[in-house]
């Protein structure tokens, strides 16, 4: 059985590495395909070279653009790419414009597509990502929810209970496996505070609306002068603040460095007193790995951590109170125990190989 694997971004990196072993260990014939979604060395060669991953069948150049724009090329292009691999079945991850882009040439190319990550629903659909899970999920006829309410949130939208493969979340896997390899020395900045915070800001919402940005700048400023904060400053980012005025884009005392690779994220995470964040997979990281979460959003797909009391939301059009956030959140910081069953027993990625290795029979 031939499986082409389609990533484009960093989350997909992380993911497809563990899948990736899981595949070749159930003995399935993989085909990575790299839309180049994100191509600069810091948010995409780096995770090949450290995690192992296979080097792409397929390596396409479709970054850059809006999202029509990039869309639209990487369909054309993944449709050459699956005309010439002819998989099986094409997998896919998350909820990017690689995954809706994937899924869609999938589709008219009449090929079944599987979704890790399905079922996740922000309930907001301004955001991008939104709209790629929805229609990823309803173009797809396997899913692989990453906990029991994603499953529950696919019956309410209609989809087929045989379609609905409950595996647990990768992400997990994935931190299974590579924390022990993170654990020399986390990143540290010349220390001036006792508490450390990372902060990691990319979300189209808040990086393109000039207003939302200058008021996470003054915010990021803020916080600045109560913790050490080092900000890995993600090249969407670091565009967008270079629209603004000196004065507007000032991150006063915040550390700016390159993008980390995953292994020196987890180190820093760990090591970090508190996330800041506005990414899906960090909320989750933070908790795998014991950290308080801070996100600067108004909604999110991992609703369990803020009930369980790893995560708290605060608006980013209120980010300039984000210092005196962070103090009361570290301050009350104190999460239940992560419930063994809420994200998998840390082996999601080999119940994907078996289903897609047992489907391949059921369905001839």
């Amino acid at each position: 059985m031939i499986v082409a694997s389609v990533v484009g971004a960093r989350p997909q990196f992380v993911k497809a590495a563990v899948v990736s072993r899981a595949l070749a260990a159930a003995g399935l014939d993989e085909r990575g395909i790299h839309t180049g979604q994100h191509y600069d060395a810091n948010m995409s060669q780096v995770f090949f070279d450290e995690l192992a991953i296979p080097r792409p069948a397929v390596q396409l150049d479709c970054g850059g653009g809006n999202h029509a724009e990039q869309t639209a090329k990487m369909l054309t292009e993944l449709d050459r790419a699956l005309r010439s691999l002819r998989p099986d079945r094409v997998l896919v991850y998350g909820d990017t414009n690689s995954t809706l882009a994937a899924a869609l040439a999938a589709t008219k190319r009449h090929l079944p597509v599987a979704h890790v990550e399905a079922g996740l629903r922000s309930f907001n659909r301004q955001m991008p990502e939104e709209i790629n899970r929805v229609l990823t999920d309803h173009a797809s006829d396997l899913l692989f929810p990453p906990t029991e309410s994603a499953a529950a949130q696919l019956r309410r939208e209609g989809i087929a209970e045989d379609a609905i493969v409950a595996v647990g979340d990768v992400m997990r896997d994935a931190t299974r496996l590579f924390a022990d390899l993170s654990t020399d020395d986390p990143f540290e900045p010349t220390r001036r505070h006792p508490r450390l915070a990372l902060v990691t800001i990319h979300r189209a919402e808040n990086v393109d609306d000039p207003e939302r940005l200058r008021a996470i700048a003054a915010g990021l400023r803020g916080l600045a002068e109560r913790l050490d904060v080092v900000l890995p400053v993600h090249p969407r980012t670091r565009k967008a603040l270079d629209t603004l005025s000196a004065d507007e884009s000032s991150l006063g005392a915040v550390q700016t460095i390159e993008p980390l690779g995953y292994l020196d994220m987890l180190r820093t995470v760990r090591g970090a007193d508190l996330v800041v964040t506005d990414s899906g997979g960090l909320q989750k990281e933070a908790a795998f790995l014991g950290t308080a979460c801070l996100t600067l959003r108004t909604e999110t797909e991992w609703t369990e951590l803020v009930s369980l009391g790893w995560n708290r939301l605060h608006d980013p059009r209120q980010a300039a109170t984000v210092a005196a956030a962070a103090d009361e959140w570290l301050d009350a910081f104190a999460p239940q125990p992560l419930p063994d069953a809420l994200f998998g027993d840390g082996h999601a990625s080999e119940k994907v190989a078996a289903a897609l290795r047992d489907r391949r029979v059921a369905t001839g």
